[in-house]
């Protein structure tokens, strides 16, 4: 089975650029909206809106708020996720397709539990996608 966010979660999820470098998603939800379990490569995000969201990975769970224009590094990681605000969750993800990459280990759902930011904040430890 397929965990491609753009498989698994279509009506979110849309494919706006692909080359054999990188691909473009663009990820939009409303209040209340979920995600169900997918998968990230290594990428980078770039917040489109602020938003409020509640991220699922394995037996962890923690709630993020993003303002808009943030950008930042998001390991690969398998989650979901939920829209716990009031606005709706507008961002790009450029997914990296490099050899690289690292993989999912899919025992704990994530190949890395950091995530930086040059937008500065304490979310160093969380995970910083969308959902």
């Amino acid at each position: 089975m397929s965990m491609d966010p753009a498989v698994t979660n279509p009506d979110h999820y849309r494919v706006v650029f692909e080359n054999e470098h990188v691909r473009v998603l663009r990820y939009h939800d409303e209040p209340g909206e979920r995600t169900t379990a997918h998968e990230h490569p290594d990428s980078v995000m770039y917040t489109l809106s602020a938003f409020r969201r509640r991220l699922v990975s394995g037996d962890q769970e923690r709630e993020v708020e993003m303002v808009a224009g943030m950008t930042g590094w998001l390991p690969a990681q398998r989650h979901m996720g939920e829209n716990i605000g009031d606005t709706p969750t507008d961002v790009l993800f450029v997914e990296l397709k490099h050899a690289g990459a690292a993989a999912v280990d899919p025992g704990s759902g994530s190949a890395g539990s950091g995530a930086d930011s040059n937008a500065g904040g304490d979310g160093a430890d969380q995970p910083l996608g969308p959902g």
